[in-house]
Parts: structure tokens; sequence; C-alpha cells
């Protein structure tokens, strides 16, 4: 005679109910599949506290968040990266983009602190940074995805915004060491503030 399956329990990534998508939990993170992956083994860490920003965490809560995170590349790994004898792979065997939009105008869709972890194998690199326009485009708006399955009436769907804008590499022009000493030594004076 077999078992009934038992529930997922509640979990909440902002006012989304996520329990069924949950595949690791720990009492201070969990990490979900996601609705709207970018590449395949796409999932999300998230923190079981709903803030909408990474420095809202208490300290415990981020050591959590990023331990959790590489757990997760770990089991991603071994998943999605072949190993040197064709068996299944280790973290070195390819490579991760890690993501975190932190807030709204970051492309952020759901007001909960989230990390994205996306597996690259050699087929996906082709891609390069192309990627962060998918993942502020449509195409990886989580919170919209959440919205279409779970939305209440009056609320509105979110839409990403904050797009990098389009810049060329050859643009791009390195700056003077003077430059960057004179930026660090304000951002030290700034960070010294803050502390005090």
């Amino acid at each position: 005679m077999g078992t009934i399956p038992q529930p997922a329990p509640e979990l909440y990534f902002s006012q989304f109910e996520v329990g069924s998508q949950v595949f690791y939990r720990t009492p201070l993170c969990f990490a979900l599949v996601n609705i709207k992956p970018i590449l395949p083994g796409h999932v999300l860490v998230v923190p079981m506290r709903s803030v909408a920003r990474l420095t809202d965490l208490r300290q415990d809560e981020v050591t959590d968040l990023f331990t959790t995170v590489q757990k997760v590349q770990r089991m991603l790994a071994r998943r999605y990266f072949k190993g040197a004898d064709g068996g299944p792979g280790s973290v070195e065997d390819g490579s991760f983009n890690i993501a975190i939009q932190d807030g709204r105008e970051s492309g952020q869709t759901v007001p909960h602190v989230h990390c994205h972890i996306i597996p690259r194998t050699k087929e996906s690199a082709a891609e390069g940074d192309g990627l962060y326009d998918r993942l502020q485009s449509e195409e990886g708006n989580v919170g919209g995805g959440l919205w279409d399955t779970q939305h209440k009436i009056g609320e509105a769907r979110p839409e990403p915004i904050g797009k990098f804008p389009r810049i060329e590499d050859s643009q791009r022009k390195p700056r003077s060491a003077e430059d960057m000493a004179e930026e660090a030594q304000l951002y030290s004076k700034q960070m010294e503030e803050l502390l005090d």
C-alpha cells in the first residue's frame, strides 16, 4: 500500500507561495527552481525572512545565504558539468554566473532578496554578457512569471526596469592608476565614516 504524499510546506518568496518549487532548505534560507530560467539549471537562493535589500539581512543570514549558494553550485556542477572521466562534474569543470539584482532599478522584480545561480557550460559560453540582457528582460522576469500564475486582483504585474546601458567594449577605456587610486582613497574615507 502506497503512502499519501505530504503537501510541501508553505514558503513565500515575497507574496508568492513557492513551497512546491523548493529543493533545499536551511533554517535561514531556501533554494528553489526558477519559473523563468535563462539557461538549464538556473535556480534561486532566497532568505527565509522577506527583505528587499541585501543590506537589510543580518550577518547570520548573509553567511547562510552564500554558504547555501556554494552548496547549490556543487550540486548543479554534478548535474550539468562533465568530469574529465565523463562522469559527474565538479565546480572546476564549468562556470557560474552568480547575480543579485538589489533594488528595482537593477531589474529586481520580486522585492525579496534572491541570488541567481546560473550554470555556464562550453555551449553557453558564446553568449557572454548577453546573459545579463536576458536576465533583465521579460525572459528573466521572475516576478512577472510568478504573478502570471498567482496574481491577485488589483496588483500590478512586476515589470523589469533599470537595464545596463549598451556600451561597446571598444568605447570603454581603462582608467589611469592615479584616477583609480584617488577613487580608492575617497571610498576608504567614506568606509571609515560609515564604520564610525
